[in-house]
């Protein structure tokens, strides 16, 4: 072999490395994560029966982020309550509503913002650091009605200013700093047969 073909060959060689790195995926061999609607609506009774807002069902590692699935009942609220708009840091969120109604207002530009207590379950185990805040300047309102979707960034600011009767929405967290704990179909199902608290938040 001459040279320039044993240096050809050993460019070609790199190149199909490269190539091949490249396509590696970025959960090499993970499984998927199926969660039913049967275990959805186990969710939604508890939240209805007992007053809670929201509930963490998985938290997943899919590779460069962890995705969380929560499912949130809020209901009837005429007028917002004090210092209720939420902000994350690190975890974006996808809202999917299931039934329901709602005026939801979002924006970046938080006013009265005061960090959330490092200590609350949301904090810890759902959405991680951010704030609370009085209101936002500049917001833009959104109304929510069923099969409806809205994808809030972190950092944003997000604020339930009005809700009709109440409203029931998945909740899909986006979580590339992986600042909460993961959670499974067995932590699920463990929860699940706990005994509810009246404030589970």
């Amino acid at each position: 072999m001459t040279r320039s073909k044993m240096v050809r060959y050993a460019l070609s060689s790199v190149s199909l490395l490269f190539l091949l790195a490249a396509q590696q995926p970025t959960c090499n061999r993970c499984s998927a994560t199926y969660i039913s609607n049967t275990e959805i609506q186990a969710y939604v009774k508890r939240a209805v029966a007992n007053g809670i807002i929201d509930q963490q069902v998985r938290s997943v590692d899919v590779g460069k982020t962890q995705v969380g699935v929560g499912l949130v009942y809020r209901g009837k609220l005429n007028a917002p309550a004090n210092a209720s708009v939420a902000e994350h840091d690190l975890i974006s969120e996808v809202y999917h509503v299931i039934d329901g109604s709602a005026t939801l207002v979002t924006g970046p530009d938080l006013i009265d913002s005061k960090r959330r207590p490092a200590d609350l379950l949301t904090v810890r185990e759902f959405n991680g650091p951010g704030n609370n805040a009085v209101s936002i300047r500049n917001g833009v309102t959104h109304h929510l009605a069923p099969g409806d979707v809205i994808v809030i960034p972190a950092g944003t600011g997000h604020w339930f200013t009005k809700i009709d009767d109440h409203i029931t929405y998945l909740m899909i967290r986006i979580d590339p700093d992986k600042a909460v704990p993961l959670k499974d179909e067995a932590a699920s199902k463990a929860y699940l047969r706990t005994e509810p608290k009246k404030i589970d938040r």
